[in-house]
């Protein structure tokens, strides 16, 4: 052990790959427990005259939101010490739900996803919480992005490859087998981010230091910058809710836009889209100069909402194919979504020098984030039921492209603004200084 510690102290190469397996194999395996019942079709069954299916991932959303409105405490507040106590307990409190789920029936068993989502929604924010603060934060966070681009379309045929081998286990015990499975594996990740070192000196001068936060820290996080906050809230509300519908609804929109579809599609598109998208976050990481680096973010995001608005509306057209469009639309999304997640927050508190962590502010995103595609979905069942999941995609990407530029605008503007400000108090300082 001390050897390897030794190592991690003293390679920077090792380090790095070390952060990013850790990482990506951590949240792929969360994935495990929270996604593959959503690759069920549940045929035939209703609840209140909703397909089961909706009911299901509302349950289980509303369960991950309420985490997410928990985490904005416990992340923005979580000491170093408690940290893998707290990701393993979450992963077998959510274990046990989905043995719950195969053991309650039909139509009871929702409450059980219910639970599962509960805790899972703080595992993002625990696995972040070792590679943040870091002067290359963006490389070591490529396996954790890689894992949320990835993750649920390979799991997607997993739990395909599984079904095919053992056919006469049922859809309400697939989600609990597929999380025994994977179970050892996350165990083994998580001892591989508990070894991580603390951030260094140079890192933390680099990047500010990345405490933990009291409710005062908070206040003041939102008198200086609440307005710009607030955009970004709302942008990625409607990101997350379109990213969210495109994963949960994939089975069935691939039925309608190509009826000869294959289970390895999720897999292919989606490990064209990490290739693209991560060597865009990567190369963020050769930016040192943090106001630099963030005005590459959203440089970003707004390109992200250009690719999807355009993708959609070159297959409305019948420009591109249907394949074409699920992959430009997904490299379009995350384009936007992972440096939101992993490169905005983290270089607006490093230039900002604001006493926060990346975690107080995504935690807030998710929390609104998620009820955005609870929505979403309650409204396409409700008033737009005869509607094809596509169409629906397709109306809702059209909206969340024009929107989302219109409130990265905004926000620039405020920031813009708000350095500019920054930048006067340190002349006038160093003025005062030298007189």
């Amino acid at each position: 052990m001390k050897s390897l510690k030794h190592l991690l102290g003293t390679s920077k190469s090792f380090f790095i790959v070390w952060c990013m397996v850790a990482a990506f194999g951590t949240y792929f395996c969360m994935y495990a427990f929270r996604k593959p019942f959503n690759a069920g079709i549940y045929e035939g069954l209703t609840l209140w005259g909703l397909n089961y299916k909706i009911v299901l991932i509302i349950s289980q959303v509303f369960g991950y939101m309420l985490s997410k409105f928990i985490g904005i405490k416990v992340i923005s507040e979580l000491k170093a010490a408690s940290r893998t106590q707290l990701i393993i307990g979450l992963i077998l409190f959510a274990e046990i739900a989905l043995l719950l789920f195969g053991l309650v029936p039909h139509p009871y068993n929702f409450v059980c996803l219910f639970l599962n989502g509960l805790p899972l929604g703080m595992i993002w924010g625990i696995v972040f919480s070792y590679l943040e603060g870091r002067r290359f934060t963006e490389i070591l966070a490529i396996g954790l992005s890689i894992s949320l681009i990835v993750s649920s379309g390979m799991l997607k045929t997993i739990y395909f490859d599984v079904h095919g081998f053992f056919p006469n286990i049922s859809e309400f015990w697939m989600p609990f087998v597929m999380g025994l499975l994977f179970l050892p594996l996350f165990f083994l990740f998580v001892w591989m981010l508990s070894v991580i070192p603390a951030p260094s000196e140079d890192d933390i001068r680099s990047r500010a230091p990345r405490l933990p936060m009291t409710n005062e820290d908070k206040k003041n996080v939102f008198r200086k910058y609440g307005m710009g906050v607030i955009a970004f809230v709302i942008l990625y509300t409607f990101l997350a809710t379109l990213r969210d519908f495109r994963d949960n609804f994939a089975v069935e929109i691939w039925q309608e836009i190509d009826p000869s579809w294959n289970k390895n599609v999720f897999t292919q598109t989606e490990a064209i889209v990490s290739v693209i998208v991560l060597a865009v976050i990567g190369s963020l990481s050769a930016i040192k100069n943090n106001w630099k680096g963030f005005w590459a973010v959203n440089g970003i995001l707004a390109l992200g909402f250009i690719i999807s608005g355009g993708a959609t509306l070159l297959f409305q057209r019948h420009i591109i194919s249907p394949f074409m469009w699920m992959l430009l639309l997904g490299t379009g999304l995350f384009l936007a979504y992972m440096p939101m997640q992993i490169a905005l927050f983290e270089r607006m508190i490093a230039f900002y020098r604001i006493k926060a962590n990346a975690g107080f502010f995504v935690y807030i995103c998710d929390s609104i984030g998620y009820s955005g595609s609870v929505i979403l979905m309650l409204y396409k069942e409700f008033f737009m039921k005869d509607l094809k999941w596509s169409q629906v995609m397709i109306d809702f990407t059209y909206l969340q492209s024009v929107l989302s530029l219109l409130l990265l605008a905004g926000a620039c503007i405020f920031f813009y603004r708000h350095s500019r400000r920054i930048k006067a108090q340190h002349i006038d300082t160093a003025s005062l200084q030298s007189a």
